[in-house]
């Protein structure tokens, strides 16, 4: 199962090195265990969303290492994840960004031919690969 983190601080800025990095379960740690996916995100000063994201686990991402040492923010969401469908793909991999806002789930959305029904033209910004398996380990 993913693992899904996110940290809260205002209006206080903080880093999140010690849940994401030192903490003897940290979210590095724990991609050993859900090594298809890392990704982090998080906001400037002026409320500007940043995200980095790879099909890697965390403990292997210097990228994940490095912004969990310096970044500051108010608000961070960082995800690993265990694939269960879709690639191990960047489009598949969380957080996601869009319009301002980021966004992670944990767990498979099911329904998803109701779904597109509903949103209709709202479904085009949705880039994941919702029906293929996810790549064999």
């Amino acid at each position: 199962m993913c693992r899904l983190f996110g940290l809260s601080s205002t209006p206080e800025r903080t880093r999140a090195t010690f849940w994401l990095l030192d903490a003897p379960d940290s979210l590095s740690y724990q991609s050993h265990r859900e090594p298809d996916g890392t990704g982090l995100g998080y906001f400037d000063d002026d409320g500007t969303p940043h995200m980095h994201k790879a099909p890697i686990a965390a403990y292997e991402d210097r990228c994940f290492a490095e912004e969990a040492k310096e970044v500051e923010s108010t608000t961070f969401l960082a995800h690993v994840r265990f694939a269960s469908t879709g690639d191990l793909e960047v489009r598949n991999t969380h957080p996601f960004l869009q319009d301002g806002r980021l966004f992670a789930h944990n767990g498979v959305i099911e329904g998803l031919d109701d779904l597109e029904a509903e949103l209709g033209k709202d479904r085009e910004p949705v880039r994941g690969t919702p029906t293929q398996s996810a790549s064999s380990r």
